[in-house]
């Protein structure tokens, strides 16, 4: 069966009653049709959601096959919720990008889902529209006044960093020429299109903790400078009152359900290779204030989404996460040892050894955050007993908790020992969450921080457009802003062809964009694109809807 076909043998309890398990009055929320609502912001209680438990969920370095960090998020809430512990679990809406293209949706799998995931995985509540929207505002306004002889701020075009975003994966739009047409149709110059999931808009969504401090965000996004070299912001433009207009209800949280019936909350959805890579803090505040735990996941491996999470939204909102835990799946281990993608259903214990360093660095990143890890392997028909013992031999010799996650299949009752693991931990006194670096630091050494201790990097280099940037930012004084490193997320490198845990390798910075109103700066290093393209054969080629409005096709 498809995740689909299962999720269609589930009879959704209506949202009001999920309302009701939250502890909302069904009265306050605001319905988008049965199964879905949003929740207004009254209803977070920071000092409620103090006393919450906060529990991250991260993974090894990705591989094509899979590692389900979503799916164990849910999983492991579901069984947490088993073991009499209040659950919620907050995610990251999914990006049609993804959805259309090759990795599919995110709404977990199997019997650890969110639900329901047809309306999740397309455009549920209208978000990611109106972060495009008011994303496209401010370039249109920007251009305007470009073109305007009686309200210009004499923008230099050739100073504009700021681009135009759709939510598909449309590689055409990477880099084009607008203002085309003649005098009326406004000054052409060279510009482009990002993902909306790398929109700053989205990541100022993501950070924001109410609408005043969403507006102050939105204000300061750089724009450019004039021709007498004088930055331009949002807030010059007097754009921020109507861009936040349009946000006004894409800030609060979607309230939903998992598979079992329990509350979800899913809000934003920033990639973590080009962004912060995790869900709102409006969101982990909601849950962290109706919940005795909460559950949320972060994109990718650890050394990119977890940082960020730890480093930035942490750091941000003033949160400190109580364990981590760490997903793998032997397919994965076998993929980082070496093994071909045809071969990875084969029991191959040398290969699956060798794959274990890259688990062994992902460890030892997250101790860098003094924050105790559990290794969750999330099971697959093909794992052998001998190749879950060799991952549960290494843990062993490390001290390191572990369990083994049957949630695809079972859901909550495959993830009881998981949920047990989190609980012994949570109820430990060694987890002191601390981040990997001070803010005030100078932007090189936020950088190669990053790259040194949890890359595993030798050496960071940076071009002379990185040098250049370097230089602009101290020019505007925001050196004192957290770093957000866009990079692959195949490899602990920048290359993503080294699988495993390369060493000796050196770190290329070749640019630096400035999101001042999300509050963090963002090298970008290796190859890394702000607008992903499509595969040969992208997955809406098998994506349809029949004569009774049902989808089919949808993983």
């Amino acid at each position: 069966m498809t995740d689909l076909d299962i999720a269609k043998t589930v009879t959704l309890k209506p949202i009001t009653q999920i309302s009701e398990m939250f502890g909302i009055n069904p009265d306050d929320i605001e319905m988008y049709g049965k199964y879905k609502a949003k929740i207004p912001l009254q209803y977070i209680n920071k000092e409620k959601a103090q006393k919450s438990n906060l529990i991250l969920v991260s993974a090894i370095s990705p591989t094509p096959a899979g590692e389900g960090k979503t799916t164990m998020s849910i999983g492991l809430s579901e069984g947490l919720n088993r073991l009499n512990k209040k659950t919620t679990v907050v995610l990251r809406e999914p990006s049609l990008g993804p959805v259309f293209g090759i990795k599919g949706g995110a709404t977990g799998g199997g019997y650890s889902q969110v639900l329901p995931m047809e309306d999740i995985n397309l455009h549920f509540t209208g978000d990611f529209s109106a972060i495009e929207k008011a994303h496209n505002l401010l370039a249109a306004i920007i251009d305007n006044n470009i073109q305007s002889k009686t309200n210009s701020l004499q923008l230099d075009p050739r100073t504009i960093s700021w681009k135009r975003v759709v939510d598909l994966n449309d590689r055409a739009l990477r880099r084009v020429i607008v203002g085309l047409g003649g005098t009326t149709s406004g000054i052409p110059r060279e510009t482009g299109f990002d993902i909306t999931a790398a929109s700053e808009i989205m990541a100022i969504l993501c950070l924001a903790q109410n609408i005043t401090d969403l507006k102050t965000r939105l204000g300061k996004i750089f724009i450019g400078y004039t021709f007498n070299k004088q930055p331009i912001y949002a807030k010059d433009l007097k754009a921020e009152g109507a861009m936040a207009a349009l946000l006004k209800d894409a800030i609060k949280p979607n309230l939903v359900q998992t598979i079992e019936g329990n509350p979800a909350i899913i809000h934003g959805g920033p990639f973590a290779n080009i962004a912060q890579g995790t869900n709102s803090v409006i969101a982990t505040l909601m849950g962290m204030s109706h919940s005795e735990y909460t559950v949320t996941e972060a994109g990718f491996g650890f050394d990119l989404g977890a940082e960020k999470f730890f480093d930035i939204k942490c750091q941000s909102a003033g949160l400190k996460p109580k364990a981590v835990v760490l997903t793998t799946t032997i397919r994965a281990l076998k993929y980082h040892g070496g093994a071909d993608l045809k071969s990875l259903t084969e029991e191959n214990i040398e290969v699956l050894k060798n794959g274990l360093p890259n688990l062994e660095k992902h460890l030892e990143n997250i101790a860098k955050f003094n924050v105790i890890p559990v290794i969750a392997i999330n099971k697959f028909s093909s794992d052998t007993q001998a190749e879950i013992d060799v991952i549960k031999t290494f843990a062993a010799a490390k001290q390191i908790k572990i369990a083994v996650a049957d949630i695809w299949a079972k859901g909550g009752e495959g993830a009881l020992d998981l949920a047990q693991q989190v609980i012994d931990v949570v109820e430990s006194p060694h987890s002191d969450f601390k981040p990997l670096y001070n803010w005030k630091s100078p932007v090189k050494t936020k950088i190669e921080t990053i790259a040194k201790e949890i890359y595993g990097a030798e050496h960071v280099d940076y071009t002379a457009k990185a040098k250049s940037h370097l230089q602009k930012i101290s020019d505007l004084k925001l050196d004192h802003l957290p770093v957000c490193i866009a990079k692959t997320q195949k490899s602990l490198s920048d290359n993503p062809k080294l699988l495993g845990r390369p060493k000796d390798f050196i770190i290329t910075v070749r640019e630096i964009e400035i999101a001042a109103g999300a509050g963090f700066l963002i090298p970008i290093t290796g190859d890394i694109m702000r607008m992903p393209g499509l595969p040969a054969h992208p997955a809406s080629e098998h994506i349809d809807i029949n004569d009774n409005g049902e989808i089919s096709g949808l993983f």
